[in-house]
């Protein structure tokens, strides 16, 4: 399979690392330009690309970039890409360490339906409830005792699809999370972000999600500070 990954830090760059461990071609683009991810596709043999190209480049697209950092993307990104190609957002809305305040999800739009909003394209909710370190070492063969689950949330069955299947292949049971509108439940703050619970585990923890964001992972007036000094 043909992955265009938009995005190389700590989940892009993780997920480019074990998307070719498995044997796939990984066109990988961040806004510095192909030049700055020489060291990475050394590594991996994944090819670095522009945002554009990447966009182009195949099968899924994955979108790892801050959420503040979705509206800069060219408006027209995916104006090329065939409606048949699966759009991954991995996205996670962090006001108060980075991105500062968004009015849509503010006003109660899930993140990935704001950040569907910003593409102009339907995307798949996906590897945004683990920690990139574990995503990259604690994957198993399938049917190993307590595997790590990842929700997968959308609303084209055939994308979910594709995405669930690339879940399994590197090493976690996916479990479908249902529609994007429903993907508030994967957010952060939700009983399932950051969990590592099994498949069994995640359907329950999505089942107890409120859609209600707690005020840990709202703005405030003085939005953004520091990981370190969330403001």
């Amino acid at each position: 399979m043909k992955i265009g990954i938009i995005g190389a830090g700590s989940i892009g760059g993780t997920l480019t690392r074990r998307f070719r461990q498995v044997g796939h071609d990984v066109y990988v683009a961040n806004a510095h330009g192909p030049a700055s991810l020489a060291e990475l596709a050394a590594e991996t043999g994944a090819q670095a690309v522009t945002v554009e190209e990447a966009a182009r480049a195949g099968d899924v697209v994955v979108v790892t970039i801050p959420e503040s950092k979705i509206p800069s993307l060219p408006r027209d990104l995916f104006a090329q890409t065939p409606v048949g190609v699966a759009v991954v957002d991995t996205g996670n809305y962090y006001p108060r360490q980075r991105d500062g305040r968004i009015e849509g999800i503010e006003a109660g739009l899930p993140e990935s339906c704001w950040v569907a909003e910003q593409l102009h394209r339907p995307v798949i909710k996906a590897f945004n409830t683990i920690y990139a370190a574990h995503l990259l070492t604690l994957g198993k063969p399938p049917g190993t005792p307590g595997r790590i689950a990842l929700p997968v949330a959308g609303d084209d069955p055939a994308a979910k699809a594709v995405v669930m299947r690339l879940v399994d292949e590197i090493g976690f049971d996916p479990v479908d999370a249902g529609g994007l509108d429903e993907s508030w439940r994967q957010q952060p703050g939700s009983p399932v972000y950051t969990e590592d619970f099994d498949a069994a585990g995640v359907r329950a923890a999505l089942a107890k999600a409120s859609p209600e964001r707690t005020e840990e992972w709202r703005a405030t007036a003085k939005s953004p500070g520091t990981y370190v000094a969330p403001a």
